[in-house]
């Protein structure tokens, strides 16, 4: 079932969206070469809980960790690990943060050191597709204009959507109805209306859009090894328009 939200419940939302973007604000300046991904759980995990925030994805469906960080073949659900990152490496941070109850789900893009052709590519394209599924989320319009517009773009740049893994809507918890693909058919889906709340997430890679899983259970990664990137937005359906409750300060 998909649930409506009231005004005051994207108000509440949004609250808890600022301080996931915060958090992301400040990632931009901790993440450098030689740092570990879980350096950054530890430090996610501080900021959310001095906020006033609860890092929503511990105990979820049993994952332990406050973060997803997924390093460069990787394309989501990675372990924060003591692994020290390295130059050139391309990690994708996602969290979720409850904030006195109200959910909020964002994941963004981080080259560590110094990037590469290959890479600052990928991540304005990845990036540019999140905003043309966010200009599709409108009222009247339905949850195939999204992933079409995503997916004609990526694979007009020569790269692939992942289809494995999608966004969906959330509030009060995680994962809720309606799924919401990267690709598909323009015209086609549920008809979006005022008071939705969903995730745009694309995951874009450099080769196949196939996957496959690791030993344990959860990592994601490319099957033919290539670079993955994502960045992740909440946004609520409004009669105004995509309001986007996870926005960072550019």
């Amino acid at each position: 079932m998909i649930t409506l939200k009231s005004a005051r419940e994207i108000d509440e939302m949004e609250k808890s969206g600022q301080l996931l973007a915060s958090v992301h604000e400040a990632l931009r300046d901790f993440i450098k070469p030689g740092v570990t991904s879980w350096d950054i759980e530890v430090f996610v995990r501080d900021m959310i809980e001095k906020n006033g925030g609860i890092a929503a994805q511990i105990g979820y469906e049993g994952y332990e960790y406050a973060t997803c960080c997924s390093i460069n073949d990787e394309i989501c659900h990675g372990f924060p690990r003591k692994t020290p990152l390295k130059d050139g490496d391309l990690i994708k941070v996602d969290m979720c943060i409850d904030l006195k109850g109200a959910m909020s789900d964002s994941c963004w893009a981080y080259v560590v050191g110094e990037s590469t052709p290959e890479i600052d590519k990928l991540m304005e394209v990845t990036k540019k597709a999140l905003y043309l599924g966010i200009e599709q989320a409108k009222v009247g319009n339905r949850i195939g204009d999204i992933g079409h517009a995503i997916q004609t773009y990526v694979e007009g740049e020569d790269l692939s959507v992942v289809r494995d893994f999608i966004g969906h809507g959330i509030g009060p918890t995680i994962h809720e109805a309606p799924s919401v693909p990267h690709y598909g058919q323009a015209g086609k889906g549920p008809r979006l209306k005022e008071g939705m709340v969903i995730t745009i997430e694309p995951m874009v890679n450099t080769g196949t859009w196939q996957m496959k899983m690791d030993n344990n259970g959860w990592t994601a990664r490319t099957k033919d090894g290539g670079l993955s990137c994502q960045y992740e937005h909440t946004i609520a359906i409004t009669e105004d328009g995509p309001r986007i409750l996870t926005l960072q300060d550019e």
